[in-house]
């Protein structure tokens, strides 16, 4: 290690403890400890353009110790990134661009948020996916306009959680050979050594997964680490772990220690780590000139490489102008001109479940949009999310169809990497219930605001005999109070299509509840349904003159119809209600949102789910028909009746309702 790049590195660690000092919180160990592997790679290796962020054939580098976010806003800092030394300065601070983790879209490169452990390590194998993928479709000879690598810094705790299992067991399977890990191994967590909780031999765990592991036995050894990442880059079939052993809060009193993990080194143990490293402990926030310099000459190298594939995608325009354009409308997040046209309304003669209807729906759109991708958790012949005339992915990257493997929580985390990358829109599935394995990842997607969709099929008791351990009560309302995600519950085959087209059009996450049971289907004509899904919620029988408001949603859409001609003959004027989407609903004015609930009319809900959160709709005067018990095992209509989903419990709710 010269002394410009000790200088240099030593620089950004000071930062992160000026970062975390002025703030008051934050982890100050890791970012020090890790500086040299982060030099290393923007400042030397890494292809990245600070004055274009976006740019697509960029390398992505993901901070999945999130904890050490002082180290990542120091890189982007000096290399250039419109990240000024003010944002640095207000550190986890009210309405900075430097929260306390990394959040994407908030921070110039910042690829994911993460924070959650283990969830930047997963999503990095959707990033390297998605390269994968892109490179396979859109490369040809002696013309490569995808090629880049996924670097992740990761520590103990992402490699304790489980999801890193399902994440990394998946990229040795998919052959990720561009994908490369630095696992900084510190040997302490918060609670102290990690000999109290994690003592197993992760060289071998990765090398079980079908990884290149290497090994680099000083953090602080610059060469070392270089001559790992050459051998990793050289690598092209097996993804690649470099473990490096480091010192936690390298240069301060507490190296070595828990005491040093989260917290500020405080003033006086501030003062002597500048001194170790020889910067004026009366400064902070300082950039010697020289250590500037060096540091952006990655911002100069990165405008010519974004130069150089300029050129290469004008040629490439030239040669290939149909793939091109593919290629643009995918990468700027559009779709294709025509896409929907294959989606044809549904004939009313039989009913269909509407995870079938949601079939025939996306292979529809396989057809019309290239960037459309996924697959299940080893559910695609019951959640019937499969591209009948596409190849597996792990067989040809070409293919759109990813076998994910029971592995709901990391499938959903590379979903959300894959639609981070940019120019693919992914989408995950798996029985409703398990929406739980998965539902931090959701949660993210929801904060990032990314394309994830999530295809959930089996989504009521009605699925029968399966039982309480499958059947969903509680998912639908715990979904729903995700902010930021657009769900949807489509009564029919047809509202299961205008689901679709809004889940495409939207750009941001949501997820889709379908039926395992046959669902009597909507005259599309009769009702315009999809005009009435992008209200989130509209009339399908009654006027104006009702005296009760019955709202279903899914398969109980049609146990509401049914309801109609009892009701009338209890002497009700009901209005139904189909409500598909709560979300989209609440995005509709305030007269429309009364025209559809209006005040002094009893109302009744009807969903087989948990019932909390109807009051909104119903009010506290109104009657839902749900469920606040667990299901039970017995064929559907069997189980939806016992446990009191039917119509004659419309009917009785209607009477207490009118009675209130």
């Amino acid at each position: 290690m010269t002394d410009l790049e000790k200088l240099s590195i030593d620089t950004l660690r000071l930062l992160a403890v000026d970062e975390v000092e002025k703030a008051k919180s934050g982890h100050p160990g890791a970012p020090m400890a890790c500086a040299p592997i982060a030099y290393l790679l923007y400042q030397k290796h890494m292809k990245h353009d600070p004055s274009d962020p976006l740019w697509i054939d960029r390398d992505r580098f993901v901070l999945s110790n999130g904890h050490a976010s002082a180290l990542l806003y120091g890189v982007l800092h000096l290399s250039g990134y419109d990240l000024p030394m003010e944002q640095l300065k207000s550190f986890r601070q009210y309405g900075s661009h430097t929260p306390g983790h990394p959040e994407y879209g908030e921070t110039p490169g910042v690829e994911v948020t993460t924070g959650p452990l283990g969830q930047g390590l997963a999503m990095a194998v959707g990033l390297a996916i998605a390269e994968k993928h892109m490179a396979a479709v859109y490369n040809q000879p002696n013309e490569t306009i995808i090629d880049h690598h996924t670097y992740v810094l990761c520590g103990d705790g992402d490699l304790m959680e489980g999801i890193s299992h399902e994440a990394c067991s998946l990229a040795g399977t998919l052959k990720l050979g561009k994908l490369i890990v630095f696992y900084d191994d510190n040997l302490i967590s918060l609670d102290g050594p990690t000999e109290l909780s994690f003592t197993e031999d992760v060289t071998k765990r990765f090398e079980a997964y079908h990884w290149q592991v290497l090994s680099v036995g000083d953090g602080e050894d610059l060469a070392g680490l270089e001559k790992a990442l050459e051998e990793a880059k050289k690598e092209t079939e097996k993804p690649t772990l470099i473990r490096v052993r480091t010192v936690i809060g390298i240069g301060s009193p507490h190296a070595g220690t828990n005491k040093v993990h989260g917290e500020a080194l405080g003033a006086e143990n501030t003062r002597k780590t500048k001194e170790h490293f020889g910067f004026n402990p009366d400064e902070s926030f300082v950039v010697p000139e020289e250590a500037g310099k060096n540091w952006l000459v990655a911002k100069e190298r990165g405008k010519k490489a974004h130069e150089k594939w300029n050129e290469t995608f004008g040629k490439y325009k030239v040669a290939h102008p149909d793939l091109a354009k593919q290629f643009d409308t995918a990468v700027a997040a559009k779709l294709p001109e025509g896409w929907d046209k294959e989606i044809k309304p549904f004939p009313t003669e039989k009913g269909i479940a509407t995870r079938n209807a949601g079939q025939v729906v996306l292979q529809a759109l396989g057809k019309t949009v290239p960037a459309l991708m996924g697959g299940a958790a080893d559910l695609t012949a019951s959640t019937k999310t499969i591209f009948k005339d596409s190849a597996n992915f792990h067989v040809d990257p070409k293919g759109k169809n990813i076998f994910f493997g029971v592995r709901e929580f990391g499938m959903a985390a590379a979903v959300n990497g894959m639609a981070a990358h940019g120019g693919i829109i992914p989408f995950g599935s798996t029985f409703f219930t398990f929406s739980d394995y998965m539902r931090n990842a959701i949660r993210l997607a929801a904060l990032m605001s990314t394309q994830s969709l999530f295809i959930f099929t089996h989504d009521s008791v009605g699925l029968g005999e399966d039982g309480p351990t499958h059947q969903p009560i509680e998912q639908l309302m715990s979904l729903r109070s995700i902010p930021q995600l657009t769900d949807f519950r489509p009564a029919d085959a047809n509202e299961t299509a205008a689901c679709w087209k809004l889940a495409m059009e939207r750009r941001s996450a949501s997820w889709m509840a379908l039926s395992r049971q046959d669902l009597p289907v909507l005259d599309e004509a009769k009702y315009n349904v999809e005009a009435g899904v992008r209200k989130g919620a509209y009339v399908l029988s009654g006027g104006s003159d009702a005296n009760l408001i019955v709202v279903a949603t899914g398969s109980e859409v049609s146990l509401a119809l049914n309801a109609v001609k009892d009701l009338e003959a209890a002497g009700f004027k009901p209005k139904v209600v189909s409500m598909p989407s709560w979300k989209i609903f609440e995005e509709q004015s305030e007269d429309y949102k009364m025209s559809i609930f209006p005040h002094g009319v009893p109302k009744v809900s009807v969903e087989a789910g948990a019932t909390e959160g109807w009051w909104k709709y119903i009010g506290r005067d109104g009657e839902a028909v749900g469920l606040d018990r667990f299901g039970a095992s017995a064929p559907g209509p069997i189980a939806m009746e016992k446990l009191g989903i039917s119509v004659a419990h419309i009917v009785e709710a209607a009477k207490k309702a009118s009675k209130k």
